[in-house]
């Protein structure tokens, strides 16, 4: 097999320079290598518009660090095998490398580029991709893969350490004549009508930007993040996630760097697993962990009793739910930050997905696509896992009789109103006491805040306690016919 000529490095879910094996294993070859993004020639069904929004500036950063050391990005539109064949033929390429995706639907493609290109005399290789554990090879003590977290955590943190990260290169190695491709522009990314202007103020995608935000969260009191990562009106979280989707940086580099930070802090934890917050990019490690071993779940419950579920449709309450008028105050909050940011509180999405599927009875797919859609960091394991946990139908699930009450949750992680009064401002001159549940609140508070309930703001579309009960008869009925 012919392996001469440059070589391809085909840039997907792994838009940064540092950390990357398959980067480092195509310079280490001392050939020209042409780094190459492949953009649909249709737009992509399956990126939901907040995902395009932050995949745009992250390839304009990736553009942006390649030229510093002497390259630029190669964007071409198309299918892949159409696109790398016909790069092959005309640069002559022998070989193709890229990091591992562990989505169905890439893994499938991945076989049959690989087959084809074989044919083509070109060699396809692959490398580890962002995760700690190959999924493939990594099963319990049956030799099954696992489907509950705590054993799964704790067997990876009897893994050795991830290796430590590669640094970037300095300088690239260029073809010459310089190939040509489409301009970022010409792919249709950004929305026709400009509704992300929260976004651009709230994130700075691209590997610079993972950098400063990991730099920031490991700036802070590390003994905190335990007690402030459940409260959404505090900066508790590390927001890493987008970063993490795009494979702006990678579970490795935030291993080492906490380690790093944990020995130089006053943390008695001897390994970075034991440390609160890499147990949470565990949990990331997880989500792919079942999808790779359970594809179907994008679609079905990993529980077959939740096949018989009585759903409602109801395009009225749903509505509702995603514009955030649902008359009850940290579930509005979570879906209009949603909106307005691109991303949602960990502890908000577990309130507003419980109410859609327990206080509602919507199908967990309805908020799993409306995620996907409107998040930037809409990870297909994370969010099936997410969901399917909430819904008490997945892998290590809450059970469906633990029905969040938005109140008291509210209350609990949102005490003084710092968040409700930040997204629901209509509701803002309410008294602590009242914020939570404006429905209670007495005509006179309402009058002194300038509410008019049903006006200003919604009437909650359903009563608590009624929707409790009736959630918890549909699991019943379900039961009952399993």
């Amino acid at each position: 097999m012919d392996t001469s000529g440059p070589i391809i490095l085909w840039f997907r879910r792994d838009l940064r320079l540092a950390d990357h094996p398959a980067l480092t294993a195509a310079l280490q070859k001392g050939a020209p290598v042409l780094p190459l993004y492949i953009h649909p020639a249709e737009e992509d069904p399956g990126a939901g518009a907040a995902s395009r929004w932050w995949l745009h500036h992250s390839l304009s950063a990736l553009d942006a660090r390649l030229k510093a050391v002497g390259a630029r990005l190669i964007l071409r539109r198309g299918k892949p095998l159409q696109v790398l064949l016909a790069l092959c033929r005309e640069y002559k390429v022998g070989s193709i490398h890229v990091s591992r995706c562990y989505d169905p639907s890439t893994e499938k493609a991945d076989r049959f580029l690989e087959g084809q290109l074989r044919h083509q005399g070109v060699l396809w290789q692959s490398h580890r991709g962002t995760l700690l554990q190959e999924p493939s090879s990594f099963f319990n003590k049956s030799g099954k893969p696992f489907q509950v977290f705590t054993p799964f955590w704790r067997a990876l943190s009897h893994e050795e350490a991830p290796p430590a990260p590669l640094p970037a290169p300095r300088r690239w190695p260029w073809p010459s004549p310089c190939p040509t491709g489409e301009t970022l522009d010409s792919c249709g990314l950004l929305p026709s009508v400009p509704w992300d202007q929260g976004f651009q103020e709230a994130w700075q995608p691209g590997e610079a930007g993972a950098q400063a935000r990991l730099s920031a969260f490991l700036d802070t009191d590390r003994e905190v993040y335990p007690l402030q990562r459940d409260l959404p009106g505090s900066k508790g979280t590390s927001r890493l996630s987008p970063h993490l989707h795009f494979g702006e940086i990678t579970p490795g580099q935030i291993y080492h760097a906490t380690r790093n930070q944990l020995s130089m802090g006053s943390s008695t934890a001897k390994s970075p697993m034991g440390d609160a917050f890499v147990r949470q990019l565990v949990w990331r490690e997880f989500a792919h962990h079942l999808l790779f071993h359970f594809p179907e779940t994008l679609r079905e419950p990993l529980r077959p009793a939740f096949k018989a579920f009585p759903w409602r449709e109801d395009r009225g309450l749903l509505r509702a739910w995603q514009e955030g008028r649902t008359g009850y105050p940290i579930v509005d909050a979570g879906m209009r930050e949603l909106w307005a940011t691109g991303w949602m509180h960990n502890r908000v999405r577990m309130i507003v997905g419980s109410f859609l599927v327990k206080h509602l009875l919507l199908h967990w797919r309805h908020g799993a696509e409306w995620f996907w859609d409107t998040l930037v960091d809409a990870d297909l394991a994370n969010n099936t896992l997410g969901w399917q946990w909430i819904a008490g139908c997945g892998a290590d699930a809450a059970p469906y009789f633990r029905i969040f009450n938005p109140m008291t949750q509210s209350e609990k992680f949102d005490t003084k109103g710092r968040y409700l009064r930040r997204w629901v401002p209509e509701i803002a001159r309410l008294p602590d006491a009242d914020l939570h549940a404006p429905w209670k609140a007495r005509p006179e508070t309402l009058d002194r805040a300038n509410i008019r309930l049903g006006k200003t703001y919604p009437q909650p579309v359903v009563n608590h306690m009624i929707a409790r009960e009736t959630a918890m008869d549909a699991y019943h009925r379900m039961k009952a016919q399993g």
